[in-house]
């Protein structure tokens, strides 16, 4: 019995690197899925099912991080550490999600170049977190991490600026109102997938420190 309460550290940072690789996922179908906009070869609907597939994935992975954060006496890191990280890869996945399903609910049936750039960032944002995320149990990995860290941040960076030119570009003498606005919202939604990367990269920095 006893046995059951010491901490299981590689089942915890296993099931957090679960987690980023269903991020990886998600990020990757919602890429592919704007860069099939207007492609009649293109299923769509079988990549908002994917990505929101990855969604519930991350979901149950989050349960059993929370379960097992209840039954065990002590963690390898701090417990509200753990539960701000899969908390903050939980959003970005459930960010993800939101920017799958807003194309039918906005009912976009065209890309644009700076959609396809802020998904191809996300993609890449999240492929960075997830390798972050699978060398955070390995101290002698820590200087690889944090630059793995920064270069998020750097991405989030270049999204905003992104983000910023479509916005202004949408509101150009004789836009159309509707699209402008549900644009606007896409756009929005794109970034946030960015903010939520840049979160958790900000929470693993705050654990490497609080660990080095």
């Amino acid at each position: 019995m006893f046995s059951s309460l010491m901490p299981q550290r590689k089942e915890f940072f296993e099931l957090l690197a679960a987690h980023s690789e269903q991020v990886v996922a998600g990020a990757n179908a919602t890429l592919r899925l704007i860069n099939g906009l207007g492609d009649a070869g293109t299923n769509l609907a079988a990549l908002v099912d994917e990505v929101n597939q990855h969604e519930q994935n991350g979901d149950q992975i989050k349960a059993k991080v929370i379960s097992r954060l209840h039954q065990s006496f002590t963690t390898p890191i701090n417990r509200d550490q753990i539960h701000a990280l899969i908390s903050d890869l939980d959003m970005t996945l459930n960010v993800l999600q939101s920017v799958a399903n807003a194309l039918g609910m906005y009912n976009i049936k065209q890309s644009t170049v700076e959609a396809r750039e802020m998904a191809a960032l996300s993609a890449d944002a999240c492929m960075r977190l997830n390798r972050a995320v699978a060398a955070l149990g390995d101290k002698s990995r820590g200087e690889e991490t944090l630059n793995l860290c920064k270069e998020i941040e750097e991405i989030e960076s270049k999204a905003d600026k992104i983000q910023h030119k479509a916005i202004t570009a949408l509101f150009q003498e004789g836009a159309n109102i509707w699209q402008t606005m549900k644009m606007r919202e896409f756009y929005s939604l794109q970034e946030a997938v960015l903010d939520s990367c840049q979160e958790a990269a900000k929470m693993i920095e705050e654990i490497l420190i609080e660990n080095s």
